[in-house]
């Protein structure tokens, strides 16, 4: 039964790599059922890692390095901040904070997409400053979260959808961004002993289910058209959101 369950994560993440975004937050949930406490999230990254490279080789070329290149480096500030947190936060207390943030930025997405008529001009980008200010706060919190809990994936969803970038442009920039940031993590993980020896064994195990996971997400994204992907991530970074508050 064990197996089964982290087997069935493994495909869910491989999903969310290969082109249906705010999966992983579901099969976090799947780990920890088996996998107690901090050693779940260890175990969790290599296989997140593995689907990045296969996303990246897929999803590479379309990219918006503007944007990618805005995020990042607070992503990285995040990812240290986070780490100095480890021991003095749990990511149960930090989850209703990411969830709340997170829905409350699709909700502004769904009123934006209400409001849009047919032949309506695009409405005017924000300021530079703006996009910088919220840049760099959806940055640092995607951060934060990626090291805590893994559970970054709705908060970069909603960071990028915010965008309105196209289909194969939001899932190559999503996929370089975590291709930089999971294997950031990766040596300070090792140090606090949440990837051990014992844990790459069992990721090793997991990969063909990955894998499989990986086509059939890009499969499912290749068949979407820009409106109904749009509604997906919305949809799959709200329950998301909704896992983490509740």
């Amino acid at each position: 039964m064990q197996w089964a369950f982290l087997m069935a994560a493994a495909f869910i993440q491989g999903m969310s790599k290969g082109g249906v975004p705010g999966l992983t937050v579901m099969a976090i949930p799947l780990v920890a059922m088996v996998i107690p406490g901090k050693a779940s999230t260890g175990l969790v990254l290599p296989m997140l890692v593995v689907g990045d490279l296969f996303a990246l080789f897929y999803w590479r070329r379309s990219v918006s390095v503007r944007d990618l290149l805005r995020a990042l480096p607070w992503a990285l500030a995040g990812v240290v901040a986070g780490w100095r947190l480890l021991d003095r936060i749990d990511d149960a207390q930090m989850r209703p904070i990411i969830g709340a943030t997170v829905l409350f930025i699709l909700a502004l997405q769904v009123w934006r997409k209400f409001r849009e008529r047919p032949g309506q001009p695009e409405p005017a980008p924000a300021g530079r400053a703006a996009r910088h200010l919220f840049a760099a706060f959806m940055g640092s919190l995607g951060g934060v979260t990626t090291m805590l809990a893994n559970a970054a994936g709705p908060v970069i969803g909603a960071y990028l959808l915010s965008l309105r970038l196209s289909k194969a442009t939001f899932l190559g920039t999503s996929a370089w961004f975590f291709f930089v940031v999971n294997w950031v993590k990766v040596p300070f993980m090792v140090e606090q002993e949440m990837i051990t020896t014992a844990s790459l064994g069992a990721n090793l195990r997991m990969i063909p289910a990955l894998v499989a996971g990986v086509a059939a997400g890009i499969v499912v994204a290749r068949r979407l058209k820009q409106k109904t992907f749009d509604w997906l991530v919305i949809a799959l970074a709200g329950l998301a959101s909704l896992k983490l508050l509740f």
